[in-house]
């Protein structure tokens, strides 16, 4: 809208109550720091299309195998005694209109039952493990970043300590000498809270350092010097003043912590030291198709492809939630 000047005493001058003329009050509106992330968000396609990938694979791993057969049925009807594999299909897949993924070779297992059952696993073991590692990796990281001095320095050698220390040994070693039953835990659900336990306990130093790195960067921020000067305590600057600041690079990581952790768990299952069978996952699929690998390579791929997929959305997000939340980093 072009304001009228005033060119009487010689010179351009717009008058002030001429340029919201016309305008609504609602049209002039403020927007938070959220709804600026949201529509830089929404400009990055890949982002998006990583984030409907995710929440589908939650759903579908959520409610899938109410409506699916059991993953653990045999059809050994379906099966060539002769070649070990099944009847027709695609690449000797199986595959049918009562099995579209196809079925195991030897045992005749629903292939799309025990992917969607294994994605159930690996999401969940995935989730948990991110969230306690974001939980210890937040906790000592701020600990150290704001009060720094012998404080940081023990808890920086102490992160030092566990990325150094042999995780895929350790966990190896852990699951060999594991008892049947611990308190109330024992089967598939011990080995899934052993498993959240290793990869959660032993990943935190991760996100632990981002944290202590941003945490050294506000603690010298005036708002935060301000609170100091009205008397505010160390409790109440901390959950006040600097975790407010911290949830945008603890989003960020998480989403890219979470892929790491999908294929930690896959690699201990493809070892033979994560879920057991015959509890489906996508490590133990992968391992289990390794032996038929070369007269049915079908049933390598599909578990495979499940892993590539779900790790690349996770990372699609991840970036495009780093640019949104902080474009300067780009």
């Amino acid at each position: 809208m072009t304001a009228p000047l005033d060119v009487s005493k010689g010179e351009l001058e717009a008058h002030p109550e001429d340029v919201l003329k016309g305008v609504d009050r609602k049209d002039v509106q403020g927007r938070s720091l959220g709804q600026i992330a949201w529509l830089r968000l929404k400009r990055d396609k890949a982002a998006l299309v990583g984030a409907v990938i995710i929440v589908l694979l939650i759903v579908v791993a959520i409610v899938g195998p109410f409506f699916l057969q059991d993953p653990n049925k045999f059809n050994g009807n379906l099966i060539d005694p002769t070649f070990q594999r099944p009847y027709g299909g695609f690449m000797h897949s199986g595959i049918s209109g009562d099995h579209w993924l196809g079925v195991e070779p030897n045992s005749g297992r629903d292939m799309l039952s025990r992917i969607v059952s294994g994605a159930r696993v690996s999401l969940l073991v995935a989730f948990l493990a991110t969230l306690l590692s974001v939980v210890i990796g937040t906790v000592m990281g701020v600990i150290a970043g704001y009060f720094g001095g012998w404080v940081d320095t023990i808890i920086s050698r102490a992160m030092d300590v566990f990325l150094a220390f042999p995780l895929l040994l350790f966990a190896i070693a852990l699951v060999g000498v594991m008892p049947d039953k611990i308190a109330f835990l024992q089967g598939d659900y011990l080995r899934i809270a052993v498993l959240i336990f290793v990869i959660g306990f032993f990943a935190w130093p991760y996100i632990g350092r981002i944290v202590r790195g941003q945490t050294l960067t506000l603690r010298e921020r005036e708002f935060v010097d301000a609170s100091r000067s009205l008397g505010a305590s160390h409790f109440y600057v901390i959950f006040k003043e600097v975790l407010p600041n911290l949830i945008a690079p603890i989003i960020v990581y998480s989403t890219l912590l979470i892929p790491t952790n999908i294929l930690f768990e896959a690699a201990l299952s493809f070892l033979g030291v994560g879920i057991a069978p015959p509890r489906p996952s996508w490590g133990g699929m992968l391992t289990l198709a390794v032996p038929t690998y070369e007269n049915t390579p079908f049933f390598m791929i599909i578990p495979g492809m499940a892993i590539f997929i779900t790790v690349m959305a996770f990372n699609l997000l991840g970036d495009g939630l780093r640019d949104a939340l902080d474009p300067r980093a780009r």
